[in-house]
């Protein structure tokens, strides 16, 4: 047995939106025999925190190494950037929040990557769908097996992190759970690297669906063109996706569309033929469906009836790819971004209070204002190398009724007075309890700020003086400097990818770094040195 040793080398991430199979997977996890990984991180997806997610007490090993952060609500593909970003093990293994794995999982998992060719970038574990034995399955429990033939699926697929970063991790602008990973694998391969299969089990179990689930998988259509506009028209055969059926989806709306045009025309011939490939497309649809199925009158009921809405929805979404493809091309601020291209930022997200200002808790009084020290030239110096500024700021004070927005207003334009123009401030108004995707350490406040000022994530540096300045930075793919002051923690500064000793010193490692300036280092300070210099006198914080 093996389940006391540790496996340093892999962080598992799982992106989730509450559903109440996140329990179970967990459990299943505990229960795995097996080396320990590093950490356990769920971001939870969901727009609006209505409940509890089910949590870890009472699993042990598990309980302890879960970590439960806040995603950007904006569809799996972020989830899991938020959760890789985060991490730091030279492996992440994602899985979804409705698999369970297999009793060996972990010991198979450290199996499967130990002494793997350096070429590979990543190992998709094998996924298992039961279903029924004392009947032939739905529609929907078929669709669901499908998964069992998918490739690189990451209803559990690892991924070397350094691959991830050299990719930008996943593309997010794929917003539902439906070919992100199929790029990504592809991206991996056209990068010259190799996926494998690996010998682990993950049992993904039919949930429960609504009638109407088949209708609303047509989505997909449109990722499907986003798909061929980055890998090409042969996309399908490279990365093992079958055909499907939307051309004879097509050609039944044409069909119809034939059959309407000839009735408003008083062409009857053209108004038969048409209803003739209509009706013939919309039977031999619903025939394919109801064939393999139970058959019971339900099931028939529900086939019939989505099999006569289904070519016309699949034809909408793929009109609606179609229409909004240029959009998304274009859209830099959620598309993938090598780190191979993040050399020279664009932008510069601030914290406000300790890191721009004299931290007062919860101020609301414009006169109480201080910048830290020399805090307008060096803000100058950048907006002078070109670099756009921001304000990424928490004010818990509007929640907790302690301020108003009107206040954080008033002292922001204050702020605005004394340290020159800053083209976006982004402010959180909530509390820790409110469950938004805004507040930091969740990484909504500098999407947020990247996407007002037309500059993606990966291309922005936040400065701030806590854990999650430096959190949400991270979970967004942005640059992080962290400056501490009299109230950062020790744990923080340690944890921090880049300290400065203050807002000048970061904004010389910005500037030097886009190479628009020879700054001369004050002093040549390695970083552990820098850490035990500014150890902080308390560990007390403002809570905003």
């Amino acid at each position: 047995m093996t389940g006391r040793q540790s496996l340093d080398d892999v962080d598992v991430v799982v992106p989730t939106i509450g559903r109440p199979t996140l329990r179970a997977l967990l459990t299943s996890i505990a229960d795995s025999d097996g080396p320990r990984p590093r950490s356990i991180t769920i971001v939870d997806d969901r727009p609006v925190a209505t409940g509890a997610l089910p949590h870890a007490q009472g699993l042990g090993w598990v309980a302890e190494r879960v970590r439960f952060v806040r995603g950007a609500a904006a569809g799996p593909a972020s989830a899991r950037n938020v959760g890789w970003r985060l991490a730091a093990a030279p492996w992440i293994a994602f899985l979804d929040d409705d698999v369970i794995v297999g009793p060996d999982w972990l010991d198979t998992l450290a199996r499967d990557l130990r002494g793997i060719d350096a070429r590979v970038a990543g190992s998709q574990g094998r996924v298992v769908v039961p279903l029924p034995r004392d009947r032939r399955p739905t529609d929907w429990e078929r669709n669901v097996a499908g998964l069992e033939r998918a490739a690189w699926a990451t209803a559990d697929m690892t991924y070397r992190r350094h691959v991830l970063e050299e990719l930008g991790g996943f593309d997010e602008r794929f917003r539902h759970a439906y070919r992100e990973d199929a790029d990504l694998a592809l991206r991996a391969i056209e990068a010259g690297h190799r996926l494998t299969r690996g010998r682990r089990v993950t049992i993904h179990p039919v949930r429960p669906s609504g009638r109407a689930v088949s209708i609303r998988l047509q989505r997909g259509n449109a990722d499907d063109v986003l798909m061929a506009a980055r890998h090409g028209p042969a996309w399908r055969a490279r990365a093992g996706v079958p055909r499907g059926r939307f051309r004879r989806h097509a050609a039944t709306v044409a069909g119809a569309g034939v059959a309407i045009a000839g009735s408003v025309l008083g062409a009857r011939t053209w108004q038969l033929a048409g209803a003739a490939v209509w009706l013939t497309g919309t039977a031999e649809l619903a025939a394919a469906r109801i064939g393999p199925g139970p058959r019971d009158l339900g099931e028939v009921a529900t086939m019939l009836a989505t099999s006569a809405l289904l070519p016309f929805v699949a034809v909408a979404h793929r009109v609606r790819g179609i229409a909004t493809l240029r959009r998304r091309l274009h859209d830099t601020v959620r598309a993938p971004q090598p780190m191979a291209r993040r050399h020279r930022p664009l932008a510069v997200l601030l914290d406000r209070d300790g890191t721009i200002v004299i931290d007062v808790p919860y101020n609301g009084d414009p006169a109480r204002v201080q910048p830290v020290h020399d805090a307008r030239a060096t803000l100058a110096r950048a907006r002078d190398t070109g670099l756009k500024l921001g304000i990424v700021s928490n004010q818990s004070g509007v929640a907790r009724g302690l301020i108003d927005m009107s206040d954080v207003a008033a002292v922001n334009a204050r702020l605005i007075e004394l340290v020159g123009p800053i083209e976006v401030l982004c402010v959180c108004p909530h509390d820790d309890g409110d469950g938004c995707t805004c507040r930091k350490p969740s990484p909504g406040l500098v999407r947020e700020a990247a996407r007002r000022l037309g500059v993606p994530p990966s291309r922005c540096v936040v400065i701030g003086d806590t854990g999650a300045d430096v959190a949400a930075g991270g979970a967004a793919g942005a640059r992080t400097i962290l400056v501490p002051n009299g109230r950062t923690r020790r744990d923080e500064i340690k944890a921090a990818p880049e300290v400065a000793r203050d807002l000048a010193e970061a904004i010389d490692m910005v500037v030097t770094s886009r190479g628009d300036e020879q700054v001369a280092p004050r002093d040549a300070v390695p970083k552990r040195t820098r850490m035990r210099a500014l150890r902080p006198a308390t560990p007390a914080r403002s809570a905003t």
